[in-house]
């Protein structure tokens, strides 16, 4: 049997843990110490294998997911199941803030790519979470305004851009999500499947293939492996946004 003194201990580094990659989280990075000690209390730790659906579109939802590590998709699907991936997340960012927000049904569904582990905060802990503490619900609006931002430049690429502008457009928006910056240079680890990356664009596989080699004629990206780097981030933003 466990006892009480280990198990309080392995409570005490698990609490420990958590507030540790909290601090990295956008809407909370702006609050005290025993205001992110409360939410590492609150909070559940899960862990999905790749393939995993981990939120499903239209169910009600009933808790905020934070990334601790691995990578997600957020999709949409027709009735034919045809999927439209509208961003694919990492590590410290969030999802499922709509429906805990206005209590309506997940406006889409989020699939682990990769093996992933969440925060899981349920949604009345969250809801008293804004109110007790201004500045997460402050972080949450600039972080909700942010991402209406990139959804408008992802409609004007699929409304008004050539296959380049879309298929830049959507490396760019890896670069963001989950890039790391290096000197002006963005690495973009785990690349997703090319059909991936043609449901993000709008296009087809073929299509990301022909522009992504033609990317790499003129140096503006390496392919290595898994990885794909933007040479210089400034320059290919400024030719193709």
């Amino acid at each position: 049997m466990i006892s009480t003194t280990n198990f309080n201990q392995k409570q005490e580094a698990s609490t420990f843990q958590a507030m540790h990659f909290l601090r990295n989280v956008p809407i909370f990075s702006d609050i005290e110490e025993n205001e992110i000690l409360q939410i590492a209390r609150v909070g559940v730790r899960k862990k999905y294998k790749r393939g995993s659906m981990i939120l499903l579109e239209d169910e009600i939802g009933a808790a905020l997911f934070v990334i601790i590590s691995g990578k997600v998709k957020v999709i949409r699907s027709d009735e034919d199941g045809r999927e439209v991936i509208l961003s694919i997340l990492g590590e410290n960012d969030f999802f499922g803030e709509m429906a805990i927000l206005d209590g309506l049904s997940r406006s889409a569904s989020v699939v682990a790519i990769t093996k992933a582990e969440l925060f899981m905060i349920h949604r009345r802990d969250f809801l008293n979470l804004l109110n007790e503490y201004p500045a997460v619900a402050i972080s949450l609006l600039k972080e909700l305004t942010m991402r209406l931002r990139k959804a408008d430049t992802q409609i004007k690429s699929l409304s008004l851009k050539d296959a380049a502008g879309r298929v830049a457009n959507v490396i760019l928006q890896l670069a963001d999500d989950i890039g790391k910056i290096r000197k002006g240079r963005v690495e973009i680890d785990q690349l997703p499947l090319q059909m991936d990356l043609a449901n993000m664009a709008g296009t087809s596989r073929e299509t990301i293939s022909r522009m992504v080699h033609v990317f790499i004629r003129k140096g503006h990206i390496e392919l290595q492996g898994n990885k794909l780097i933007i040479n210089d981030y400034e320059k290919f933003k400024s030719l193709y946004l």
